[in-house]
């Protein structure tokens, strides 16, 4: 008996071997055929052989790109761009890797968009300034100044001068051997009227002037007259010397207005008073305005200041002073009752008159006689009652 006959065998014949034949063992599979295997091209080299097949297989070999898909995969899937850090975009870099001047800081929210441009406009124009114009800040008040909110005194007075102006200051001011000079601005007519009151020549030279500057640099309110004078203040005398000198002693106990204090200035000269004492504090400086009430009496009557008003009155009592303290609570003022005594006067503050303490240090307490006193004016003026006061002890 013959045995059954086998099919032909495809290994020896090269070429010949079709798709899913062969055995289950996968020798005679079509990835393991014998015979040479063509070379496949490289990513972007054209193969072997030229020509137009060549083309066409390089063509086909490349890679496309499927938009479509591209487009389909969702945006965490997408790779991260591979620019250097430096040259993305700020919007793409992580927060990390941005100029500390673009993170937004701890506790400061992200500039919306509008707002950005707004600051990149800014940052373009170099810090100029906006055309608004800015309200005016006020400046440091001087030592000079006047207080109680009114007109501002000297612009240009330099450390601790001061300007007097008016033709009656200048004039004693400019004769005064005491007083530091510094400058003198006159207009033409100023000048011919204070040389009618001080004769040449002067300590110092004359700088003419107009009044348009004065007024700019006096300030407004100033009534100069054409005639300003740069000073230093003057020293205040010791109290010793102001109770050696003949005549009454005023002691001012709180009078703060500086054309009070001039006035009564102006009023102790006439009467021949020794000496004005005022209070170092809530008391006004030596001014321009003070200087200008006065009409020249701040060259001629000691000006002393006191830490301690009731201790000074203590210091009068013991040199020898009955201490009479102004007030309309107390008897009346009599000229010919204090005529073999020497009287320091005291006058006390605008509104409230003389404090407690101030009071009870006093020898006595007396008033101005008012005939024509009523309810609706029962005081008078600080000054003006000072000048009353010293006209009757005057009398005696």
């Amino acid at each position: 008996m013959k045995p059954p006959r086998r099919p032909p065998s495809n290994s020896g014949r090269p070429g010949s071997a079709r798709p899913g034949s062969g055995t289950g063992s996968g020798r005679s599979s079509p990835d393991r055929a014998s015979g040479p295997r063509p070379s496949t091209p490289r990513h972007g080299e054209a193969p072997r052989g030229g020509g137009e097949r060549a083309a066409r297989v390089a063509q086909d070999s490349s890679p496309r790109r499927d938009d479509t898909t591209l487009r389909a995969k969702p945006r965490s899937d997408r790779p991260v761009s591979d620019r250097p850090v430096a040259d993305r975009p700020v919007a793409d870099s992580p927060a990390s890797d941005r100029p500390t001047s673009q993170r937004p800081g701890p506790g400061r929210k992200r500039p919306e968009r509008g707002e950005a441009e707004r600051q990149g406009s800014e940052r373009e124009g170099k810090g100029r300034r906006d055309d608004r114009a800015e309200p005016a800040r006020p400046s440091r008040t001087p030592r000079h100044a006047e207080p109680h909110g009114r007109a501002a005194g000297p612009r240009e007075a330099p450390g601790n001068s001061l300007w007097i102006y008016g033709l009656h200051a200048v004039a004693a001011a400019l004769g005064n051997p005491a007083r530091h000079l510094r400058r003198l601005l006159l207009t033409e007519e100023a000048e011919a009227a204070v040389a009618t009151r001080l004769k040449r020549p002067w300590a110092l030279s004359v700088e003419r002037t107009d009044r348009s500057r004065l007024d700019h640099l006096l300030g407004p309110g100033a009534i100069h007259q054409g005639a300003a004078l740069l000073v230093e203040p003057l020293a205040p005398p010791s109290l010793q010397s102001a109770v050696a000198r003949p005549g009454p002693i005023l002691v001012l106990d709180q009078v703060t207005d500086p054309r009070n204090v001039g006035a009564i200035l102006r009023a102790a000269a006439a009467f021949g008073v020794a000496a004005v004492i005022t209070q170092d504090r809530n008391a006004p400086e030596e001014t321009g305005a003070l200087a200008k009430a006065a009409s020249g009496a701040l060259e001629v009557v000691p000006f002393l200041r006191a830490v301690n008003i009731a201790r000074t009155l203590v210091a009068l009592r013991a040199a020898g002073f009955w201490v009479v303290g102004l007030d309309a609570g107390g008897g009346v003022l009599s000229g010919r009752a204090l005529a073999q005594r020497r009287v320091a006067l005291v006058l006390g503050n605008e509104g409230e008159g003389l404090r407690r303490l101030t009071r009870d240090t006093c020898d006595e307490v007396a008033g101005i006689a008012m005939p024509g006193a009523s309810a609706q004016l029962e005081s008078l003026n600080v000054s003006a009652a000072a000048a009353v006061a010293l006209y009757e002890l005057a009398r005696s």
